[in-house]
């Protein structure tokens, strides 16, 4: 035994302690955590995306980008050491693919909000520049289900809801006034579209927080449209899914039509864009900040409100620009001072 113990010397321990450690860090990066991890991507030109009929990509300096958030289940490691990834924000998996849907269907519903978001855009752009767009209502889009009701696992971001209990809802208005006449608990029927698909989902009503009294589903409701464009307009983000590239491609359409949007400015902008020309709030601010600057951007339009202070946060010199609308933004932008 003595002999045994003289080989095992303060640098053999040590080099045993050290490749303890290394094993452990491997194992606890190779085990996936609970959690999701948001990560800055540098934002990208809108320009090869846009292809307008009768339009042309946008010459000169300046020009339209759009930004995004890389996001991608943390390990063990990474949600013990947040630290390792400076720009990068843990998120709880939750909050990225809801409890009861998979991977896949989450990644889904992200490339079906991409789309609307694409034809929403393109809606308000040739709208703006005096084109007649017809679009007619169609359903109640769900734009988040609420955490902790009983649509959570049922419903899924993107969905349209066409119906409640057979009664058509092509309107947020019509949705609300048939949910009037369900009773707090009663569970409904909802016709929904999902993709090219078409199902029923039963939900059991909740209390609305602000009225005991009154039935909701639980979820943010958005108006869906059937919309039919003059003209056409395509627009390919590959694999980037979600609806805050709005604004960037509403703008775009118009700088392809011959309207200067940019001045000469590399315009950096973010937020979900509605039929009225709204600019919603989005998420992953900081990731999106960060890839606004490291893209060199001049200026960056965010949501007015928690967005914009949250933009400020992480400017770092990048010029906030907070808007609540689209003719905003148009103006803000013209507004600049000429670039230098």
């Amino acid at each position: 035994m003595r002999q045994l113990a003289l080989l095992v010397t303060p640098a053999r321990l040590g080099g045993l302690l050290v490749a303890g450690a290394a094993a452990t860090l491997a194992a606890l990066y190779l085990i996936p955590s609970d959690d999701y991890l948001l990560l800055p991507d540098p934002a990208h030109p809108v320009a090869p995306l846009v292809e307008v009929q009768g339009g042309h990509d946008p010459r000169g300096p300046g020009g339209v980008y759009f930004v995004d958030v890389l996001e991608r289940r943390a390990s063990t490691l990474e949600s013990l050491l947040p630290w390792l990834h400076p720009g990068g924000t843990l998120v709880p998996a939750r909050l990225i693919v809801p409890p009861g849907v998979s991977d896949e269907a989450a990644r889904q519903a992200d490339l079906r909000e991409m789309s609307i978001s694409q034809k929403v855009a393109a809606a308000v752009a040739l709208r703006r520049l005096g084109y007649r767009v017809a679009a007619r209502p169609d359903g109640v889009i769900v734009s988040v289900v609420e955490v902790g009701t009983h649509a959570e696992g049922r419903l899924q971001p993107a969905d349209v809801i066409v119906s409640v209990d057979r009664t058509p809802t092509p309107t947020v208005a019509a949705l609300r006034r048939k949910l009037a006449q369900a009773n707090v608990g009663q569970v409904v029927a909802l016709g929904v579209r999902r993709g090219g698909r078409r199902l029923t989902v039963r939900v059991e009503t909740v209390a609305d927080p602000l009225d005991p009294k009154r039935a909701i589903v639980g979820f943010t409701p958005d108006q869906s449209a059937r919309i039919t464009l003059p003209i056409r307009v395509s627009i390919d983000a590959g694999n980037v899914g979600g609806p805050s590239a709005g604004l960037a491609f509403a703008l775009e359409v118009m700088e392809e039509l011959g309207r200067d949007v940019t001045h000469g400015y590399r315009v950096a902008a973010t937020g979900e864009i509605e039929l009225n020309g709204a600019v919603a709030p989005i998420g992953g601010v900081k990731q999106k900040t960060i890839g606004a600057r490291d893209a060199k951007a001049d200026v960056f339009l965010v949501p007015a409100g928690d967005n914009a202070r949250e933009a400020r946060r992480y400017a770092d010199g990048l010029r906030i620009i907070p808007v609540r609308s689209f003719p905003q933004a148009l103006r803000a932008l013209a507004t600049l001072p000429p670039k230098r």
